[in-house]
């Protein structure tokens, strides 16, 4: 069945890469509507060998759409998702401004595509670090039940939009040629050659003293998993890596599981792939997920300091499984 597809942010990196995406995976497009803010309107975009025009964005853009892959930021989000489910589409959206709503679906599709059909005319895209987590995490939930998890993030810098690595490209460029007085826009502290233990770079600090990207994870991960007795704790840092996030996770759980069943369990899961041979130096890295589908896990070992813990470390491609590719398989479950 051929569908009707809009995308709102069509110009932007999720946005890029819906298109990449769509047309890979031969997804059944009727019309294809771009759609961007007026700075964007009349650009051309190849798809698929032909020329599409970006449209400006306005409540009238839904007519005839189905389903509309919304990723232009929450604001956009909440101010025209209406007007799209007025004109019949399904929206699936990419930003924060509908996923801890209880009647909207927050939906990893190898996690919990059960609950797509529960949607009234919006389904949730989970944050990218969230996604990777959660779909390395489900299959050892569902034998042994977590109870609790740390994580701590190691995110590229192409998850704060294209402007950001921009600026990451400038500032190392500036500081290897020892130039001084680098003019930054985005980030707080210099980000090239750095970590930053801030995400989002600006009001990122609740009173808590976690910062709400930290706070999505926690959220988010106990709707997805669908328990809300996981304990989640999260430290959240950016990078200076272009894409690819990367996670130290550590899970405890109610029943012991060693760490080869663990791999056992994982080299079968949906959307994952293993690789874990540290006597070779091989393990996930950012630099070789780029362009993946797949959540990669690796460096699985049991916990020394409690009895049932394992700890791993998890790689995906943030623009790809972390945004794009998780709505668009989204998209798929709802044909």
């Amino acid at each position: 069945m051929s569908v009707n597809i809009a995308i709102v942010g069509a110009t932007g990196a999720v946005g890029k890469e819906f298109l990449s995406i769509l047309e890979s995976r031969k997804f059944p497009l009727n019309e294809l509507r771009l759609l961007a803010s007026g700075r964007s309107a009349g650009k051309k975009i190849l798809f698929c060998g032909k020329d599409y025009i970006v449209q400006e964005l306005t409540k009238n853009s839904f007519k005839g759409i189905k389903i509309a892959l919304f990723s232009a930021g929450a604001d956009i989000s909440k101010e025209y998702a209406p007007y799209a489910i007025e004109s019949g589409a399904v929206c699936v959206d990419n930003s924060s401004a509908f996923r801890m709503d209880d009647d909207v679906p927050l939906v990893v599709p190898e996690v919990n595509p059960y609950d797509i059909p529960k949607h009234h005319g919006i389904i949730a895209n989970p944050n990218c670090s969230t996604i990777q987590m959660v779909v390395a995490l489900k299959p050892i939930h569902d034998a042994v039940k977590i109870k609790r998890v740390v994580v701590s993030t190691y995110q590229a810098v192409s998850g704060a939009g294209l402007k950001a690595i921009d600026e990451l490209k400038k500032e190392a460029m500036s500081i290897l040629e020892g130039k001084e007085g680098f003019q930054r826009k985005l980030f707080p502290h210099q980000i090239a050659f750095n970590v930053l233990p801030q995400i989002p770079q600006s009001k990122a600090f609740l009173p808590n003293g976690y910062t709400s990207e930290e706070m999505k994870m926690v959220n988010e991960t106990q709707k997805i998993m669908g328990d809300h007795s996981i304990r989640v704790t999260a430290t959240t840092v950016r990078v200076p890596v272009i894409r690819g996030h990367s996670e130290s996770v550590n899970i405890e759980t109610v029943k012991k599981i060693t760490a080869a069943e663990v791999k056992r369990l994982l080299s079968t899961a949906p959307g994952v792939k293993v690789i874990d041979d540290p006597a070779n130096q091989l393990y996930p890295l950012a630099s070789e997920t780029a362009g993946r589908d797949e959540v990669f896990v690796g460096r699985i070992r049991e916990d020394i300091s409690i009895d049932n813990g394992i700890d791993m470390w998890i790689v995906s491609d943030n623009i790809r499984k972390g945004a794009a590719l998780n709505a668009i398989q989204i998209a798929e479950k709802l044909l």
